[in-house]
């Protein structure tokens, strides 16, 4: 059963950390059984999957110096979904809400009452008529982003408000003004100024999911940037995000990590892209056997800085390139020992294994991910839930190709582990099992 929200605990959190939960927790009463809930995770990835192919490959972005200052956003078309929420107590009512997170976004919003239109919330809305630290911001003071080519953002010329009107891939809709609010931290009683989109007219409402309110941007942190990053600074953002079976709820913190970050991958700026988290992927191994491309395979090619591999807090499953996905699935039946496949696998996978008719546990190769070199300090290792998804009776690979020169590293590689953005040093760091 799903909990409920009110009575998730949520202890109170120091400044700059919030409460982290997957979304599973709210949503579990609304199926069936675990197969139907995670149909519906498969059905979130495709259409993630959907809406990143649009972002990445469309050829109306800003070009040249204007990607520095504009927000990633290659086209009109966005995501409104994700797999992880974080809590927040906002305005001087400090309304406790859940936002998706989304590390692929350069927005903050949330619904806004009095509304024109929202969807249904779980939670209270937050009216901004009843907070007496709520100001609009106006076209003067976010003149820039208001004016650029980008078509989500522009000067409303009648009152000079900064307004949005964000499209979303499933045909839902958001719009709204540009605002600030405070957000309170219990522990020290300390309150912040967040800038965010104050969201009044929400179409396409069975896309909206209840248990969440809105949605707050992850992005890298770039100058003139919403995202929290970019709000906050500092530099360093770590989370931990639960596994999806656990119930638990973990940590999204800024300015610190409490993780030793023993292993590390370099952050790659892509001017094309530049609030996703690129890394350096350098090589994949199937327990000891490589995948054999070159690592020049996997750089940055041409004017469109195609290729590469980014981290996606929206995408369930790691994605690679078709071609390469090809060779590392042949290399992963290779590897596995002694266990039956399936002659028919299960949508979207297509390598899996039935299941031990005794109940035995069965083990798969592990996955190892080497980033800018081959050594202990780099390698991400991958086993068991990580590599593999229980699902119908069957064990299925649980990572998939798709028709794109990019590859996403997705949260079932990275449920559970703690991760360490650091934008001074251009690292991310990996912590195994941090969470529990």
């Amino acid at each position: 059963m799903s909990l409920d929200p009110t009575k998730l605990p949520d202890p109170p959190m120091p400044s700059y950390t919030f409460t982290v939960y997957h979304r599973d927790v709210f949503e579990k009463s609304k199926f069936k059984d675990y197969d139907s809930l995670l149909e519906n995770r498969f059905a979130r990835c495709h259409a993630r999957a959907s809406y990143l192919a649009l972002v990445l490959e469309s050829q109306n972005g800003a070009q040249g110096g204007e990607m520095s200052e504009l927000v990633q956003k290659s086209t009109d078309i966005f995501y409104g979904s994700g797999e992880y929420v974080a809590s927040f107590l906002i305005g001087t009512q400090m309304i406790k809400n859940y936002l998706l997170l989304d590390t692929g976004s350069d927005l903050i919003w949330w619904q806004c009452g009095p509304c024109e239109a929202c969807y249904k919330q779980d939670q209270p809305l937050y009216d901004s008529t009843a907070s007496k630290t709520f100001q609009i911001i106006g076209c003067n003071q976010h003149g820039k982003r208001c004016r650029t080519v980008n078509p989500a953002y522009y000067c409303n010329l009648e009152n000079f408000e900064c307004r949005y009107d964000m499209h979303y891939g499933d045909n839902s809709q958001t719009k709204g003004f540009i605002a600030d609010d405070m957000i309170t931290f219990l522990v020290e009683h300390w309150q912040v100024r967040v800038t965010f989109g104050c969201s009044k007219d929400q179409t396409g409402e069975l896309h909206f999911s209840s248990f969440a309110s809105g949605i707050v941007g992850l992005g890298r942190d770039l100058p003139d940037g919403y995202s929290l990053p970019s709000q906050f600074g500092g530099n360093v953002m770590s989370m931990c995000l639960p596994s999806f079976d656990s119930g638990k709820g973990s940590v999204l913190s800024f300015h610190t990590s409490k993780w030793p970050r023993a292993k590390s991958a370099k952050l790659l700026f892509n001017y094309r892209y530049p609030s996703f988290y690129f890394v350096n992927i350098y090589k994949v191994f199937i327990n000891d056997r490589e995948v054999p491309v070159s690592p020049s395979w996997w750089n940055f090619k041409g004017p469109m800085m195609n290729g590469g591999m980014f981290v996606d807090t929206g995408t369930s499953y790691t994605t690679f390139p078709h071609d390469f996905y090809t060779v590392l699935r042949y290399i992963f039946r290779a590897e596995v020992q002694d266990i039956p496949m399936a002659e028919i696998p299960v949508q979207p996978f297509d390598t899996c294994y039935k299941e031990d008719p005794n109940g035995r546990d069965l083990y798969f190769p592990v996955v190892k991910l080497y980033f800018g070199s081959v050594n202990s300090s780099t390698m991400l290792l991958l086993a068991q839930e990580r590599v593999v998804v229980h699902y119908r009776g069957l064990y299925c690979l649980a990572f998939v190709g798709w028709n794109s020169e990019r590859s996403v590293l997705g949260m079932t590689q990275l449920q559970g582990v703690g991760l360490t953005f650091d934008t001074i040093a251009s690292t991310l760091s990996f912590d195994i099992d941090a969470c529990d």
